[in-house]
């Protein structure tokens, strides 16, 4: 079998869909650019500081400093050719100061548009879709690859995300699946919902919603199990049979 405890490496990372840019930026395409900012509905860009209100701060914040405010990195000088307001990201983000970031700490500094800190488990695949050394922490240039990636799919979340509410709906699940070419039969779209919804409570598709941090598990999710599927679907006809050892490696390869 293809499907074994194979590691992603930056490389193989499954990537957000790509989008096709439009003379305005809106329709026919992914919002190009910057989005538009604070009030209701706007999202905020990039790195976003702790506190205040406005917008829907997808992405990254300020982690919460000590008194006195933030401590200073031993060693402030970014690595040749660093952007540096990456590098002041990742400096903040760095909280015990070791040159690393933890699950923890990356935790502490991803926000999602209703103010909400990033669940664990998507942190998780995150940071060890980036861990190309399998350290359990990420570098400055493992941070900036994991960086441009949460960017992009922030592009894509905006897209989908037509009310502007910070969340994902089940309707506007459904649209992004079907325009990233991922086929979920509709019986099975709630399912889906359960799995990765953020709500405790409605059993139809409109009634639940699916954070950004959600958003992006869930669709690294399918394409994983669809792509490991075809994998093993050697005639292709949508059918495969497999023992009971190759069905428990199968669910614990996926992310």
């Amino acid at each position: 079998m293809s499907y074994g405890n194979r590691r992603n490496s930056p490389s193989s990372v499954p990537p957000p869909p790509p989008y096709t840019p439009s003379a305005s930026g809106s329709s026919g395409g992914y919002s190009q650019g910057h989005a538009p900012m604070g009030g209701a509905g706007g999202y905020s860009q990039g790195y976003v500081p702790t506190g205040g209100a406005g917008g829907h701060p997808q992405g990254y914040r300020a982690p919460m400093g000590g008194p006195g405010g933030f401590a200073t990195f031993r060693d402030p000088v970014p690595p040749p050719g660093a952007d540096p307001k990456l590098w002041s990201c990742f400096v903040e983000v760095d909280a015990d100061h070791s040159g690393n970031i933890s699950v923890q700490e990356l935790q502490r500094a991803l926000v999602n548009g209703d103010w909400t800190p990033f669940d664990l488990d998507t942190v998780k695949l995150l940071l060890d879709l980036f861990d190309a050394d399998q350290s359990g922490e990420i570098d400055f240039h493992e941070f900036a690859g994991l960086w441009k990636y949460i960017e992009e799919w922030k592009l894509v979340f905006e897209h989908f995300d037509k009310d502007r509410s910070g969340t994902i709906d089940g309707f506007e699940l459904q649209s992004a699946m079907n325009q990233f070419g991922m086929k979920i039969p509709p019986n099975l779209m709630p399912l889906v919902l359960a799995k990765f919804s953020t709500s405790i409570s409605g059993s139809q598709v409109g009634d639940q919603s699916i954070t950004f941090d959600r958003f992006v598990r869930a669709c690294v999710f399918l394409k994983q199990f669809m792509e490991l599927f075809a994998n093993i679907d050697t005639d292709k006809d949508g059918w495969v049979q497999l023992s009971y050892e190759q069905f428990m490696r199968f669910y614990f390869t996926l992310p």
